[in-house]
């Protein structure tokens, strides 16, 4: 390892971030004072490489306390972690959250993608850099979904620094306010400048438009349920599940949810209960459990509302899947543009931990597990399993080569099983219904309820929860359609575009994939004929070009290419496009064929469905 620091030092600031994270040097080759520790005292090889997963917190730690990284902080962090630099600043510079540049220590991002850019966020953009100029205090950065789609147009303000209200364990403040259009320059102003006197975030159950349901079995409790009262939780079905886990023993659980036919709801559709069942088996230790949090997808927001609303549920389910495949420690990626959802399950782990449900010998049962959180910073790749693991680990978060798969060899090389949320909540009801009760709702192929972020020209936008197997049409009078309904995307920016004559699609997996589209992790997104096409297109392009981690050829190429073709269609029309959507098609391929992972191979879909369905440039 070649470890070259340059000269600059770190401000006070910065050092007390990073003591906060890692407490003070021991040596001075970390840092400390010469009269303090022997200079030629240094971790190396093993310890060494166990603490390189703190790099992550670190960085956050330096741009949550002073706004953006610096060389000389970065130094220090790095020589506190025995990590080269040159490492370091890649990762640093991977994720769209951190700054090597100074900027002010308040960031108001602002949404432009499909949602929001349908619902004016390029009106709100203008309004906003018109009224924050440099002397404002407030840089404005334009940026993708910020899962807020159901109160579009929506922004993010983010404030570093130690005083202001509402601190996290960085030292820094997240703020996060979203507003509808009509007074959306004015409200974000405010915020922006502000951000300790934002208005209230309204409550998750404002955006679950059938709360409050009892009779709903994933989002039941949203709305009922105070998310910051475990005995509430508990007094509406918490921890029954749980119970009955330890009644049936690890094999029995893998069996239930094996029986129940739950298929993961991340949009891959892997059967949950082989995956627990290849971990398990793994004669590796130790195993390790991954909850992905970082829906990034555009238009996906129901991991956020779970969280929010019902934080005890994915504690307790993360608990049952550990149990069931023998981890002992659970990591929750919690995506970083969700500050309130950090809040609420960072309080929901510390009353599970304070009162026995986390830790050691949990319930009695001598099973101990407990639960870490690690933040993202705005990458979408890194909703792709093995791009997440990388991250943990402190390196890029770039996709891995498969096989190995994650249940032999995932997170630090051990035998991993990672679940995104929706899923992991799913097993609650297959324990406490039974796999039979379960498996009889939805259709055979495709069990159970699932969730649905509907936005974009409906009156009701939300989370809803059907059974598999509602129409297309059915959810969209749920949510009130609007007139003029000119197209509908299914699964987000990775999926396909329907015509207003095809809303008799089954929402299952099997009978979107019969229809030529996907269902994916769930986003239904209408746009009337208000809502130009060609735009939305470039935006999904711009949106892909952006989010590539630029690993493989495929990828990194084909969507810059794409989007170039795009512009050109854009400012042409006849005859002349023809050329660039035989070129689109072909790009479109190679990255299908070739590329690494889930990005480059989905980057095409929209658009070529959007061509051949919708006839987008005819």
């Amino acid at each position: 390892m070649d470890l070259r620091f340059g000269d600059s030092k770190p401000t006070d600031e910065e050092r007390a971030a990073v003591d906060a994270l890692l407490g003070p040097p021991e040596s001075s080759w970390e840092g400390a004072d010469r009269s303090d520790a022997d200079l030629r005292w240094a971790r190396g090889g093993r310890a060494a490489r166990d603490r390189r997963d703190l790099l992550l917190p670190g960085l956050h730690a330096l741009n949550d306390r002073v706004g953006w990284i610096s060389e000389g902080g970065l130094d220090y962090l790095c020589r506190r972690l025995t990590v080269p630099p040159s490492e370091a600043y890649g990762v640093a510079t991977f994720y769209s959250m951190f700054s090597v540049r100074p900027r002010p220590a308040t960031v108001l991002h602002v949404c432009t993608d499909l949602a929001c850019a349908a619902a004016g966020a390029p009106r709100l953009c203008e309004a906003a850099e018109a009224r924050l100029g440099p002397e404002s205090g407030v840089t404005v950065e334009r940026g993708p979904c910020l899962g807020l789609c159901e109160r579009a147009p929506a922004a993010l303000v983010v404030r570093a620094g130690e005083d202001a209200a509402g601190a996290t364990a960085g030292g820094g403040v997240t703020r996060a306010a979203a507003v509808s259009a009509p007074t959306a320059p004015d409200a974000v102003v405010r915020a922006a400048l502000a951000p300790e006197n934002a208005p209230e975030e309204p409550p998750a159950a404002l955006a679950v438009p059938q709360a409050p349901d009892p009779g709903l079995l994933l989002l039941g409790r949203v709305g009922t349920v105070d998310p910051a009262d475990l005995d509430d939780y508990r007094a509406h079905g918490g921890y029954t599940a749980l119970r009955r886990a330890f009644a049936l023993g690890p094999a029995g659980v893998i069996r239930e949810v094996t029986d129940s036919g739950l298929l993961g709801r991340g949009g891959a559709a892997f059967p949950t209960g082989r995956k627990w069942q290849a971990t398990a088996s793994q004669p590796d230790h130790p195993h390790h459990l991954v909850c992905n949090a970082d829906e990034s997808e555009p238009g996906t927001f129901k991991d956020r509302v779970l969280m929010e609303g019902d934080p005890y549920a994915l504690v307790e389910a993360m608990t049952i899947a550990a149990y069931a495949t023998g981890a002992r420690h659970g990591y929750l990626y919690l995506r970083g543009e969700y500050p309130r959802a950090l809040v609420r399950m960072e309080h929901a782990i510390a009353q599970a931990r304070a009162r026995g449900l986390l830790g050691d010998d949990i319930l009695g049962q001598g099973f101990s597990f407990d639960i870490e959180i690690r933040r993202g910073a705005g990458a979408y790749i890194c909703g792709e399993e093995t791009a997440l693991f990388n991250s943990i680990e402190g390196f890029r978060g770039e996709p891995r080569s498969k096989p190995p798969f994650p249940v032999e060899k995932g997170l630090f090389g051990k035998p991993t099983v990672a679940n995104n949320v929706e899923t992991l909540v799913n097993v609650l009801p297959v324990l406490t219904l039974g796999a039979q009760a379960y498996a009889a709702i939805g259709t055979g192929a495709s069990t159970g309820p699932k969730l649905f972020c509907v936005s974009g020209s409906v009156d009701r936008p939300g989370i809803y929860e059907l059974p598999f197997g509602a129409t297309l049409g059915e959810l969209l009078t749920l949510a009130g359609v609007r007139d003029g309904l000119r197209a509908v995307l299914l699964g987000g920016a990775a999926g396909g575009f329907v015509r207003p004559d095809e809303l008799d699609i089954p929402l299952t997996f099997e009978g979107t994939r019969e229809a030529g589209t996907t269902l994916g992790s769930g986003v239904v997104m209408a746009f009337d004929d208000t809502v130009p096409l060609p735009r939305l297109l470039l935006r999904i392009a711009e949106f892909f070009r952006d989010e590539s981690c630029g690993q493989c050829v495929p990828c990194r190429v084909g969507t810059v290419r794409q989007e170039e073709a795009l512009h050109r269609i854009a400012e042409r029309t006849g005859a002349d496009a023809a050329a660039d959507i035989t070129l689109l098609r072909e790009v479109g391929r190679a990255m299908r064929d070739a590329s690494i992972c889930g990005l480059g191979q989905t980057a095409w879909n929209a658009v070529e469905s959007a061509i051949d369905r919708l006839g987008a440039y005819e």
